[in-house]
């Protein structure tokens, strides 16, 4: 994939901001977590990922939307993962109230267009409510979307022991060693497996309980990170991206 104009809000300057926002640029706000993620994989695994499928989405549609990559917010709630240590997390409250701030800065930078794209499970629930205040709150456009959720559709057609992203899983595993393979303690990865696990949007639970991910799985991997290859993470980096490219396109309108 050839890259021609910088995308990356930290490496523009104000100058450069200032037209991008006069010619309707859409902001793209990654947000992951710092977490524990199994024996084999850093953990800034979510932070990692979602900024770089924004990034690449970013330059896909260069000719055709405007599009600025904010820096990614490397922190979201993490708790069910504590219990193994390595994790950093934030409160409900720190979370909404620092991205109420980004959001607000955004807006006074003269952006019109927000969307949020999110990397880590944990965090879908707070920031779908988080969006509803900010519509009622902003006189700007903001949205929410998870790359994963996106992307599910190439997800589903490259793995091949897991139907979507688990834990430091085949999809994982797979997207690290293809955008960050020196990350990858690949001698630790016959002990990168676990349970499989019911993502939340398929989950028929009536009932739910806040369970230390540590009960689900001891070795802090859900899914088969044994399974993964650098050429599945490049297909679902891409698919990713793609697939949010799309929606840059379709659902944000230019001035």
């Amino acid at each position: 994939m050839s890259e021609t104009n910088e995308v990356r809000w930290n490496h523009l300057t104000a100058a450069e901001l200032n037209v991008l926002a006069e010619r309707g640029a859409v902001v793209l706000l990654p947000i992951g977590s710092t977490e524990q993620h199994g024996p084999h994989l850093p953990t800034g695994v979510d932070d990692f990922m979602a900024a770089e499928v924004c990034r690449r989405a970013a330059h896909m549609v260069d000719k055709r939307t405007p599009v600025v990559v904010a820096p990614s917010i490397p922190f979201g709630l993490a708790e069910h993962h504590m219990l193994f240590g390595g994790t950093l997390t934030l409160s409900l409250s720190t979370l909404h109230a620092l991205l109420r701030d980004l959001c607000r800065s955004i807006d006074r930078a003269g952006f019109d267009w927000i969307l949020i794209v999110n990397g880590h499970g944990g965090n879908m629930t707070a920031l779908h409510a988080l969006i509803t205040e900010l519509t009622a709150e902003l006189s700007i456009s903001v949205g929410f979307t998870n790359y994963f959720t996106a992307g599910r559709m190439v997800i589903r057609e490259t793995l091949e022991t897991q139907d979507g992203l688990m834990h430091a899983c085949e999809g994982e595993t797979s997207m690290v060693m293809a955008a960050l393979p020196h990350l990858v303690r690949t001698q630790e990865l016959d002990k990168a497996v676990g349970p499989a696990i019911t993502l939340p949007a398929e989950s028929t639970d009536p009932v739910y309980f806040a369970v230390s991910f540590r009960v689900i799985t001891e070795s802090g991997v859900a899914g088969n990170g044994d399974k993964a290859t650098a050429e599945k993470g490049e297909r679902i980096l891409d698919g990713c991206a793609q697939a949010l490219a799309d929606l840059l396109v379709t659902r944000f309108r230019r001035r």
